[in-house]
C-alpha cells in the first residue's frame, strides 16, 4: 500500500512545504501533496506556492503566532532555494 511518506517523497517539495500548502488550503497533507506536485508542473506553479507559503507567514502573524511565522519563513527561505524560480520577478 502507498503511504503518505512514498507520496511525499514522489514530490520536490519537502513534508514541511507540504505542511504549509495543506494549512493554507485546508487540506490534509496526502491532498496536499497532490495539489503541491501538480502546483510545481504548472507555468508559474512555483511562484504559487510561494505565494500560499507567504500569505500563511501573513496569517500567522495577524494571529499573533509568532513561533509559527518564524517557522514558515524557514520553510519559505528553503523552498526558494531549492526552486529559484519560485523567486517574484523570475522567469518561468
Amino acid at each position: 500500500m502507498i503511504t503518505l511518506d512514498d507520496i511525499e517523497d514522489m514530490t520536490s517539495l519537502t513534508r514541511e512545504e507540504i505542511a504549509a500548502i495543506a494549512e493554507h488550503e485546508g487540506l490534509p497533507e496526502l491532498n496536499a501533496a497532490a495539489l503541491a506536485d501538480y502546483l510545481m508542473h504548472l507555468h508559474h506553479g512555483p511562484q504559487h506556492v510561494q505565494q500560499m507559503i507567504c500569505e500563511d507567514i501573513r496569517a500567522a502573524l495577524h494571529a499573533d503566532n509568532l513561533p509559527h511565522a518564524r517557522e514558515l519563513m524557514a520553510v519559505l527561505k528553503q523552498f526558494i532555494a531549492d526552486h529559484p524560480e519560485a523567486a517574484r520577478g523570475a522567469e518561468a
